[in-house]
């Protein structure tokens, strides 16, 4: 188990994470989301033990996790730590830079581990080129098998996508996530993208501001946003009273609502009007203005500008966000 207490961490007077604390379960995927600046790699490099904490302890299992004060090199046989920067051996094959932490002994079980490996990654067919001539792409798949080759019982991921073509990420993601669950490796992600978030995290951890702002499954935090910032990292989202999509309402209060949940009626509902319409494959984005606020929402066919459309939103998910 991962048990971060109480901890505090500045970049000289600039506080950067203030009295954060959470506990992780072995095989556990916790995913960290928030806005650029928000602390995400930080907290992933104090739990790594590159930085040293101003206040607060980590431990893992019985093992206090201490930085540079104490350890000259950071981490464990037991934890590692996948940065945006790769690490690779440039000059040498794909297949030698994952097959290095596997033993020498029996070069059998290396060769097929290292090729199982690669499979996961998508790589088999690259595993005798130069890591030098690989894109950027390729080379943060290459990092990751060799991450994984070191058999960790806690994995820490910083965007371990960002460099990957979108062509590629889906199934690069349920072939990594559903491996760490199958080995029960604990895993601490830090992510923008919400893809990484929904289908495969235990808990997500919400930071803004030097604090954790919310905690919980993907589901209920995606059902249930306390607050307008929590909602907007999973998608468009709009903060409206309730009673101007229902005029029954007898109450001022403010829902959140996605722009997957508005449904268009030409009749009755909130009257926005449309400014913009955003082509995105299979649906529109539209864009609307209801007294000088903008209101975002999916359709599926293109509104022309200036047109006044109403909108509406289901009672259950009024509910919902009532509770």
């Amino acid at each position: 188990m991962l048990a971060v207490t109480n901890i505090s961490f500045s970049y000289g007077t600039n506080p950067i994470l203030e009295d954060v604390s959470f506990t992780i379960t072995k095989g556990e995927h916790i995913s960290l989301i928030g806005e650029s600046g928000c602390g995400k790699s930080t907290l992933l490099k104090l739990i790594y033990g590159i930085y040293d904490l101003n206040k607060g302890e980590i431990f893992w299992k019985d093992t206090p996790i201490l930085g540079p004060l104490y350890n000259l090199l950071p981490g464990g046989e037991y934890v590692k730590y996948l940065s945006q920067n790769f690490d690779l051996m440039p000059h040498t094959t794909v297949f030698e830079n994952v097959s290095q932490y596997l033993s020498v002994f029996y070069p059998e079980e290396l060769k097929k581990r290292t090729y199982e490996l690669l499979d996961t990654i998508e790589m088999t067919s690259f595993a005798e080129t130069k890591v030098k001539l690989l894109s950027g792409g390729q080379q943060q798949r290459v990092a990751l098998a060799r991450v994984l080759a070191q058999q960790p019982e806690l994995l820490l991921l910083d965007e371990p996508f960002s460099h990957i073509d979108n062509f590629r990420k889906n199934g690069l993601r349920r072939n990594l996530f559903n491996y760490l669950k199958k080995e029960k490796i604990t895993v601490l992600t830090a992510t923008h993208d919400p893809n990484d978030i929904l289908p495969y995290a235990d808990q997500v951890i919400v930071l803004k501001d030097t604090k954790i702002l919310a905690q919980n499954t993907p589901k209920k935090l995606y059902e249930h946003p306390n607050n307008l910032y929590v909602a907007s990292l999973f998608g468009e989202a709009n903060k409206i009273p309730i009673h101007i999509v229902k005029s029954y309402a007898d109450t001022k209060r403010k829902i959140i609502v996605y722009a997957s949940e508005f449904k268009v009626s030409n009749k009755s509902g909130l009257e926005v009007e449309v400014s913009t319409s955003y082509y995105q494959g299979g649906q529109y984005l539209v864009e609307g203005i209801y007294e000088e606020e903008k209101i975002f929402f999916y359709h599926n066919i293109a509104v022309e500008t200036g047109k006044k459309v109403f909108l509406n939103v289901s009672i259950e998910t009024i509910n919902q966000r009532l509770v």
